[in-house]
């Protein structure tokens, strides 16, 4: 059974482009290196050849991590998407009930969440107990600090 991930057309687009390079470049510049280090002498006292392979096979497998996820990735269309919730791809601003300190998250799929640019996974513990949610509603998240409680502030796309 397939575990679809969704994405905007722009990260799918995004995430296809980095495999066609690993796969072309990537895989040209790792031949390049193999060659070089096979050309050095004895393959069998030859660390550099040794070193070589051992990045070409995490090429390789970071390549089929890539294509699994590309073959599981369909586009969402947002014209489908309930605007009066928290669903992926909201942007929503939540406060702190215990310090009411604010803050804004947009939601995303697990390959483009980066925490420092405000981007958090759909399946983190946060995305999850945010996703249903209206302006307004009080989240209950359970994080590795601990059970804390938010309240959906606004709600945008």
């Amino acid at each position: 059974m397939a575990n679809f991930q969704y994405y905007t057309a722009e990260a799918l687009d995004k995430l296809k482009a980095e495999l066609h390079q690993l796969k072309i470049q990537g895989r040209s510049d790792m031949a390049k290196q193999i060659a070089e280090a096979r050309d050095k002498g004895d393959l069998s006292e030859n660390a550099e050849y040794d070193a070589a392979k051992d990045a070409q096979g995490l090429l390789e497998l970071k390549i089929s991590k890539l294509e699994a996820v590309v073959s599981n990735a369909r586009v969402l269309d947002e014209s489908t998407i309930d605007l009066s919730k928290v669903s992926i791809y909201s942007i929503v601003e939540i406060r702190n009930t215990k310090n009411n300190a604010t803050v804004k998250y947009t939601i995303v799929s697990e390959e483009e969440a980066d925490l420092r640019a405000g981007k958090i996974s759909v399946s983190s513990p946060f995305g999850k107990g945010l996703l249903g949610k209206k302006v307004g509603e009080l989240a209950q998240i359970q994080a590795p600090a601990g059970h804390l409680e938010f309240e959906v502030m606004s709600l945008t796309r």
